[in-house]
């Protein structure tokens, strides 16, 4: 029997290929409010990050998660995101 494959995602902060259930999504609605996904099948596009500090430090200062959402971000939702990594 053939072993089942695993999905990989890239984070957006470290660049690095992990498995998708390690990884925190981060969507962009159709209305177009930031959010995190837990469940990881909210509608919106959609970008995966690391549950670390670093990750998304590096993500904000080079503005990757705002190129892989299309969309500007304000401070309040990485603060939020910040939040949400930390949990």
């Amino acid at each position: 029997m053939k072993p089942k494959k695993i999905p990989l995602r890239m984070c957006v902060g470290c660049q690095e290929m992990k498995a998708k259930k390690e990884l925190l999504r981060v969507v962009r609605s159709p209305e177009g409010e930031i959010v995190l996904d837990p469940t990881g099948k909210k509608a919106g596009r959609g970008a995966y990050m690391c549950r670390s500090q670093p990750c998304l430090a590096k993500a904000f200062k080079e503005k990757r998660l705002e190129r892989a959402l299309k969309q500007q971000i304000s401070a309040d939702v990485y603060n939020a995101l910040r939040a949400g990594i930390i949990e």
